[in-house]
């Protein structure tokens, strides 16, 4: 498999990965009892923790990748 289409593999994975994965633990301001200033719209996340989010997408990516990968280069163009 050429570097070009992993690449463009992982990446697709990951976009799909972290789709997946922003849901999770999102609380609003009426789930954490804060109040909800004007102009702000109450279904937004109080914190979003997308750094934690990004990490644990990169991980689930990898593998999901390297299983991608496995079957790939050994089932489907391997032999």
């Amino acid at each position: 498999m050429k570097i070009g289409s992993m690449i463009a593999i992982y990446f697709v994975t990951w976009w799909v990965v972290l789709f997946t994965v922003l849901p999770w633990g999102v609380r609003n301001s009426a789930e954490e009892g804060v109040a909800v200033e004007e102009g702000h719209e109450p279904g937004a996340p109080v914190v979003h923790g997308l750094a934690k989010k990004a990490g644990i997408t990169t991980v689930i990516s990898a593998l999901v990748f390297g299983t991608v990968y496995y079957v790939l280069t050994r089932w489907v163009f391997g032999g």
